[in-house]
């Protein structure tokens, strides 16, 4: 065929259509015409990360299949980064047993045994920037006049790779900035229509009125409480109290990432950066710039990512995973924890000076069990609710005494084990009670008030010295808070005493820190 009609039919199809899979099959549907060909492969060596890119590959169905992603075998690594790296060329192989022994291996994953293969460099300004493989069943199928024909395409196949490439980093960016923008719109729902603090003018009064105090500001804020107290939903209400309203609030829970990506996740990483990591991606930290972050499980973080931690706090900057270029990032941070960092610090776990840094101005939510007054609110809020949601549209009414007997629950899951049972106790009673009336909401057997004194009326109660009734009041709150003294749960909070009050009492008393002795 004369090369001016090939060159011109083939580059029709090569250029006509930015999917380079589509033009790719249209264009082998042509070559095949001239020149012997079952299969066409394109693809590029990553020598960042060591690995095949599978741009295009269309084969016979009984052909090997590839993955987009191909690991180069250790055998092949230091051939392939050599070719990668020579001058581009086309080359025949009629016979790829007869290879370099040391490409054989990547070949044979590729290709069946008896394949001829005819390959062709891909390059642009002599860069370098993909390979082309034709392949057809059958040994000594390619001549000279082929790889002549096919080195005529060299630069429309380069152009299209190169296209291609670029309309695919315009897509991922695209896809990148619409992920960003559904998960921030998603943040601002929550934010604008999410749950509302219940008690905030009762139980939670005092607790709001320091949110209204540091909201404006930019210090760093410690959230402290047990679990479910609602230290995502004060997070949440910081935020949009605070001058970055508009920016991103971004959510991390430190102790629901694996320990292997919780760098990763927080700071970003480069490409190449570990196994896996074939593009650059964006952090927590770069996602929250200009706005808040929120880390909550501060005391799950891992020694490497507190040291990051202290860096973004001191200096406003952070390094992806992989990277040596520092980023400068403008974010408020907001932490929590229901641990006890104190302690932590004193345990050597948890960095003193990160410690110092996040405790600036800590809010401690109390307990449930601690503001009753806020439970009739609450559970109108959280019936009403959860009503919505599974589509109940009776009216709710509680059987007498339920009220008092839910106020002297101990609650130790806090608001969240109380969603728990108001969600528990409508499924129960929506598939028991089928009437059109009132839907009873029956307590569950699991809600039991604190199990009430033994003794009877009246019965005569022995009067111990005082001294000694407190060593033993002392050591049952040790025994309950298995020795913990301070923090949210610790004996000091259920004995309404300051930790240095109550060691004080214990050194005096002869009081183990375990409570399992007392002086007589």
């Amino acid at each position: 065929m004369d090369e001016n009609t090939f060159f011109r039919e083939a580059t029709l199809r090569i250029c006509s259509s930015l999917n380079l899979q589509r033009a790719m099959e249209r264009t082998l549907e042509y070559i095949r015409k001239v020149i012997p060909a079952d299969g066409l492969f394109i693809g590029l060596f990553d020598p960042d990360v060591n690995i095949s890119r599978v741009i295009v590959h269309i084969v016979p169905d009984h052909w090997p299949t590839l993955p987009e992603t191909l690991p180069v075998p250790e055998g092949s690594l230091a051939h392939v980064r050599r070719e990668w790296g020579a001058e581009p060329k086309f080359d025949l192989l009629n016979d790829w047993r007869e290879a370099e022994p040391e490409i054989q291996p990547l070949l044979k994953m590729m290709w069946p045994k008896n394949a001829s293969l005819l390959r062709t460099d891909l390059a642009l300004e002599s860069k370098r920037i993909g390979i082309l493989l034709l392949a057809t069943e059958g040994r000594d199928r390619y001549e000279k006049q082929h790889a002549r024909l096919m080195n005529t395409l060299n630069e429309p196949f380069s152009i299209a790779l190169a296209n291609a490439l670029q309309y695919q980093e315009v897509i991922r960016l695209k896809e990148m900035l619409e992920e960003d923008n559904q998960y921030l719109s998603n943040e601002l729902r929550t934010i604008s229509s999410g749950d509302k603090i219940i008690g905030a003018h009762l139980g939670l009064r005092e607790v709001m009125q320091l949110v209204r105090q540091v909201a404006p500001l930019e210090s760093p804020v410690l959230l402290l409480g047990e679990t479910g107290t609602g230290k995502e939903l004060l997070a949440n209400a910081l935020h949009a109290a605070s001058p970055r309203r508009n920016g991103p609030f971004v959510k991390v829970n430190c102790g629901g990432l694996p320990e292997s990506l919780l760098d990763s996740e927080l700071f970003g990483h480069e490409k190449g950066a570990f196994t896996g990591a074939i593009t650059l991606k964006r952090g927590r930290f770069e996602r929250a710039h200009g706005g808040t972050i929120f880390l909550d499980e501060i005391g799950e973080l891992t020694p490497e990512a507190q040291i990051k931690l202290l860096r973004v706090l001191q200096h406003h900057e952070i390094e992806r995973v992989g990277g040596v270029q520092t980023l400068p990032v403008n974010v408020r941070i907001i932490s929590a924890t229901h641990r006890n960092l104190e302690q932590m610090v004193r345990d050597g776990t948890f960095r003193e000076d990160l410690w110092f840094r996040l405790n600036v101005f800590p809010i401690m939510i109390p307990p449930l069990r601690h503001r009753p007054q806020d439970i009739p609110a609450l559970l109108d809020y959280l019936i009403s609710k959860k009503c919505r949601e599974m589509k109940i549209t009776r009216k709710i009414r509680l059987p007498s005494g339920a009220m008092d007997r839910l106020k002297q629950h101990h609650w130790p899951g806090n608001v969240r084990e109380l969603q728990n049972f108001v969600e528990r106790s409508l499924i129960h009673n929506q598939t028991t009670d089928v009437g059109s009336g009132p839907l009873t909401l029956k307590l569950n057997l699991d809600i039991h008030p604190p199990a009430a004194s033994s003794e009877r009326p009246g019965e005569e109660l022995e009067i111990l010295p005082f001294e000694r009734a407190v060593a033993l009041h002392i050591t049952k709150a040790l025994e309950i808070t298995k020795g913990k003294i301070i923090g949210p749960g610790g004996a000091a909070e259920l004995l309404a005493l300051n930790p240095s009050t109550l060691r004080g009492k214990m050194r005096k008393l002869n009081i183990k820190r375990a409570g399992l002795g007392t002086k007589r």
